[in-house]
């Protein structure tokens, strides 16, 4: 779901807030956009409501990135009966003018997969602000 829309109290905004200055703090040329999905029908069925969705753009293609966008979405769990969330993955994915180029999960073995992957200097520094991403949200 669209991080602007997850803001729905100052605990959460400023998390939210904490995660694109950890993302701008390793890559300063990304633009954060907490509204990366359209608001339409379609759309809407494919969006994880359990989720905080942030994309990030860079001026222009990167040769280091292997893309010009990247979704990160972090992914939570939530107990309905004790009211308990724990984040439990973080997916980002790289997109290019093709669409995706690669992804990095942290669900399975934190490694990156696709055609067009980002330089091996840049997909330390993505696992690097994932491991901050969860002791953000874990701590």
């Amino acid at each position: 779901m669209n991080a602007a829309q997850k803001a729905t109290n100052i605990e959460v905004a400023s998390k939210i807030a904490a995660v694109v200055n950890l993302f701008k703090s390793k890559f300063p040329d990304a633009k954060a956009d907490l509204k990366p999905w359209q608001n339409d029908v379609d759309t809407r069925e494919l969006v994880d409501p359990d989720s905080i969705d942030i994309g990030f753009h860079f001026p222009g293609w990167s040769r280091r990135f292997q893309c010009r966008s990247i979704l990160v979405q972090i992914r939570f769990y939530e107990d309905p009966v004790d009211a308990y969330r724990r984040l439990i993955g973080i997916e980002t994915d790289g997109f290019n003018h093709q669409g995706l180029a690669w992804r990095l999960s942290t669900v399975e073995n934190w490694s990156l997969v696709g055609d067009s992957q980002p330089v091996p200097e840049v997909g330390e520094k993505l696992k690097h602000f994932c491991r901050q991403v969860f002791e953000l949200f874990n701590g």
